[in-house]
């Protein structure tokens, strides 16, 4: 079973194995945590992300880590849904973004993983409802992954996480 703990800080600092990027399809990098995790991995992520676009919505791919410091082996890059209202499929394909992010996981050999709060910036999925399902794919989730980071970006977002959490 995975270790799950929320974390408030900067998810391109973190000691782990890997980090998942809330990309878009190109994966040329973009705002919020895409932009972050591009702006500290260097130019050569976008370089590599390209090689690898277009990435489906729900779907994940990874690249290195580049110059991610602490050292970071990988970056998991997964498109999670536009919130459209909630009728259109958007919780399947988070839950789907999740279940993806595991599988390349675990072809990697990756056993530390941070993901951001995918959809729920830009993409307006409703933070409470996304952290619910993360919380459910990842306690149920069949993986190597040992130790999974929900990163919080702020007060608000770690609140979120963490009662999502205590609710699994």
């Amino acid at each position: 079973m995975v270790h799950i703990e929320v974390v408030q800080g900067d998810i391109t600092k973190q000691d782990v194995d890997a980090i998942v990027n809330a990309a878009n399809e190109s994966l040329q990098g973009g705002g919020g945590v895409d932009g972050a995790i591009h702006w500290a991995a260097g130019p050569r992520l976008a370089e590599a992300g390209a090689a690898l676009a277009p990435c489906a919505r729900g779907e994940a791919v990874a690249t290195p880590g580049f110059d991610l410091d602490p050292p970071i082996r990988h970056v998991i890059h997964t498109v999670g849904p536009v919130w459209k209202g909630g009728a259109s499929g958007e919780a399947d394909v988070l839950a789907s973004c999740y279940r993806r992010c595991l599988e390349v996981a675990d072809t990697l050999g990756v056993t530390t993983l941070a993901f951001p709060a995918i959809s729920t910036g830009i993409f307006g999925f409703p933070a409470d409802q996304a952290a619910r399902i993360a919380v459910a794919v990842l306690t149920h989730a069949s993986t190597r992954v040992e130790h999974v980071r929900l990163m919080a970006f702020d007060r608000p977002s770690y609140a979120t996480l963490a009662a999502a959490l205590a609710e699994a």
